[in-house]
């Protein structure tokens, strides 16, 4: 292109070279890059021996990210330009990674991607760095999916929905294990868009991409949706799914299920309850607590009393979960028979009692005026504190599923 330049302007040129001007990505990306680069230009002068201007350096804004114009000026209104592709910086940085590590092969590849990742987002140099993963990629060099989380952060942060599913799309290709935090920033993204269709077209996309537990997948978004306080969304791609050829599981139901007693929302989550009992999936353990505690929160102790029996007659094992709802529900209604029943079955069984089992007896037990029994049981749990074993409030949590 340069050539064709430079034969447009011949007439106007007294003389001219295609030269080579040496240049830096500090300039380039003005973000710290030692790296250096090679700009073709053109340089010459007029017949009257006037110096034109040459290559210049100017940043624009072109589709989504910025890039370098090499501009040519021949003294008159006219001016030509090239681009400097995402590819192309990318397969410069690349040049460079690869040199850093020949010179030194312990360096971490990761870190060292990493760091000009980095670089490219803080510059809003976002196709760029999204080539550079891809080209190294084409290297059989693989990053982890922390190195994405930049890419998408910054795709979340420019509200670029189009950029963020790209970079997810290539995530899932060259990673076999996604961070739960790449979901977050995913279920983020979406916050500042109403309309349920753009998340759904999103989720079509990955979905046509055929790979493999795309259940897991959805199972995923829901959970970081919810997290990230966008229920309505979480519950749209719930009610969504039951459309898909990803019918919902269990840990989507208990997902849901889950979400709804937060709100409140008890007929909906007994219907889902019953619902998924009639597509051949069967409760389990965090199925039956999801809901005690939910209608423990809700104060529904006679229902607490049903679903136990249920679970129980499905030869389902109570765990110190199943024990703190009742127990929790039956002490604050007055049952405290019933609740130091539930606690005599619970040792029984040989479960260790927990903090926020023995806090619920004793508080209904000072209620009820009975204190000297709420002093014993203050007595056994000092005691049982002692005990490396003892469940603690720390330890009073599922696992992320």
């Amino acid at each position: 292109m340069l050539a064709s330049i430079a034969s447009k302007c011949k007439e106007k040129l007294y003389s001219s070279t295609i030269s080579y001007h040496y240049y830096f990505f500090s300039n380039f990306f003005q973000c710290g890059f030692a790296s250096p680069l090679f700009v073709k230009g053109i340089r010459g002068c007029t017949r009257n021996h006037h110096c034109i201007s040459y290559v210049k350096y100017i940043p624009i804004r072109v589709s989504r990210c910025q890039i370098g114009v090499l501009s040519y000026s021949d003294g008159s209104r006219h001016s030509y330009s090239t681009q400097i592709s995402p590819k192309e910086i990318a397969d410069q940085i690349l040049t460079q990674i690869l040199a850093s590590i020949e010179e030194d092969p312990s360096i971490s590849r990761e870190e060292l991607c990493i760091h000009y990742i980095q670089k490219l987002c803080a510059s809003e140099n976002l196709l760029a760095a999204l080539s550079l993963v891809q080209t190294l990629r084409g290297r059989n060099i693989f990053l982890t999916s922390h190195a994405y989380d930049y890419i998408l952060e910054a795709a979340s942060e420019k509200n670029d929905i189009d950029l963020l599913s790209e970079t997810y799309e290539n995530l899932l290709i060259s990673c076999g294990f996604i961070n739960p935090s790449s979901y977050l920033i995913i279920a983020r993204a979406f916050s500042n868009h109403n309309d349920p269709a753009i998340l759904l077209n999103f989720i079509t996309k990955v979905l046509e991409m055929k790979l493999p537990r795309n259940d897991i997948f959805l199972n995923r978004v829901i959970f970081a949706l919810d997290k990230c306080g966008q229920v309505d969304k979480a519950l749209s791609l719930f009610y969504h799914m039951k459309s898909l050829k990803y019918k919902p599981d269990l840990v989507t139901y208990n997902t849901v299920i889950a979400i709804l007693g937060r709100l409140g929302r008890v007929e909906e989550m007994m219907q889902e309850f019953d619902y998924l009992k009639t597509v051949d999936l069967v409760p389990d353990l965090i199925t039956y607590n999801t809901i005690l505690n939910c209608l423990r929160k809700m104060g529904r102790l006679d229902l607490c009393v049903v679903y136990f029996k249920e679970m129980s007659e499905r030869g389902i094992q109570p765990d110190t979960y199943t024990f703190k709802a009742l127990i929790e529900s039956l002490g604050r209604t007055g049952n405290i028979e019933d609740a130091l029943k539930f606690f005599n079955e619970l040792k029984r069984r040989g479960i260790v009692p927990s903090v926020h089992i023995y806090r619920a007896l004793i508080f209904s037990l000072k209620k009820m005026g009975k204190m000297e029994l709420a002093l014993k049981f203050s007595d056994e749990m000092n005691e049982y504190l002692k005990n490396k074993n003892f469940v603690g409030p720390r330890d009073f949590q599922y696992e992320n599923r």
